[in-house]
């Protein structure tokens, strides 16, 4: 009985295991954010609610998409087989890296080139690169969030409300 106890507790922080909450964690970290951060765009005073609800839902995803493409590229150029005990803190830096820089791209193409979407005169902007402060902010914030808990909390323990789960 305690060696399948301790395989368990193991399997708890393999690679598998931390991408799974990792996205996860993620996920409700920036659909959190997309509604702390709609109001700085003008769809909040130009769009329905409906519009407004499907942009949350279109980012959150966008923002899923990008997060699991920065954490797999970066673990492809500077992970190792014994990730996340080993060399965690490289991957962590270049996946927000990778983040950060998508983003100021997509920032601008989609505000300047496309004009998919355009910021409200309080949406604090980074000058030089003309980007919005908080899409940079969150993809600083959220990925290392999401990151330290799933490298350190498993979610198992966090649904079965264990004492010490954090």
């Amino acid at each position: 009985m305690t060696a399948n106890t301790e395989t368990t507790e193991m399997n708890d922080t393999g690679w598998l295991s931390v991408i799974r909450r990792y996205i996860v964690y993620t996920a409700v970290g920036h659909l959190i954010w997309e509604m702390a951060h709609i109001p700085l765009y003008t769809i909040w005073v130009e769009g329905t609610w409906g519009e407004i609800v499907f942009a949350v839902v279109h980012c959150t995803g966008g923002d899923l998409l990008i997060a699991m493409s920065t954490l797999l590229l970066a673990l492809f150029l500077v992970g190792v087989h014994a990730w996340p005990s080993e060399r965690a803190g490289r991957v962590l830096l270049l996946a927000v890296a990778l983040g950060v820089s998508y983003t100021i791209f997509s920032e601008w193409l989609n505000i300047v080139i496309r004009a998919a979407w355009a910021y409200r005169d309080i949406m604090p902007v980074v000058p030089v690169i003309d980007a919005g402060l908080t899409p940079l902010l969150q993809w600083i914030i959220v990925p290392t969030l999401a990151y330290w808990a799933a490298t350190r909390v498993p979610l198992r323990k966090l649904f079965r409300g264990e004492r010490g789960s954090w």
